[in-house]
């Protein structure tokens, strides 16, 4: 059976929270590395009654997803979300040195907020930081009017600020204090 376009965004949307945040509302399990089983991810979501999965559209999902948010393991029996998870997992990813500028996107309601207290991981493990400007706008664009804050990668790098880069190449760390961050004129 063959899925329209939107209908594997709804798709996608709904295994981003189950793999992400959720697992519990199909009694899915995941380990602390954030895996679960295909075929347990399949037959819980049919269980549920919420969509009709198949192995061939995971596949598809997997493969067309734009922002790549999922990976298979390396014997194609597990799936997890690459990053944004809000419970607690260990995605096994190695300190890198960042590129010495990185963007963050957001909306300008939280602009405030973000230049007294810097940038906090909020609900998610990390914040989440673009290479780039045009992504920093795209992320900020699903907050309403958008904000985008330069940040000094390089200088917190020096400073001992661990990043990670996830498999879908989003640059993750913890907190980024206020000081190291610039608001970018609109």
């Amino acid at each position: 059976m063959s899925h329209s376009h939107d209908s594997l965004t709804r798709l996608s949307k709904y295994l981003s929270l189950v793999l992400r945040h959720h697992p519990e509302k199909i009694h899915l399990s995941i380990d602390e590395h954030g895996w679960a089983d295909a075929q347990e991810l399949i037959d819980n979501t049919l269980a549920a009654g919420r969509f009709d999965l198949s192995r061939d559209v995971l596949e598809e999902i997997v493969r067309t997803d734009s922002k790549q948010r999922y990976s298979w393991s390396e014997d194609g029996r597990r799936i997890r979300a690459n990053q944004g998870h809000s419970i607690p997992v260990d995605l096994e990813l190695a300190p890198q040195t960042p590129p010495d500028v990185l963007y963050h996107g957001t909306g300008q309601k939280s602009v405030s907020s973000i230049q007294r207290q810097g940038l906090l991981h909020m609900k998610r493990l990390y914040v989440h930081l673009s290479r780039d400007i045009d992504t920093a706008v795209t992320v900020g664009r699903r907050h309403g009017a958008c904000a985008v804050f330069r940040v000094n990668a390089a200088q917190m790098a020096r400073d001992g600020f661990p990043f990670y880069q996830s498999v879908n190449r989003v640059w993750l760390t913890g907190h980024v204090p206020a000081h190291y961050l610039h608001l970018l004129d609109g």
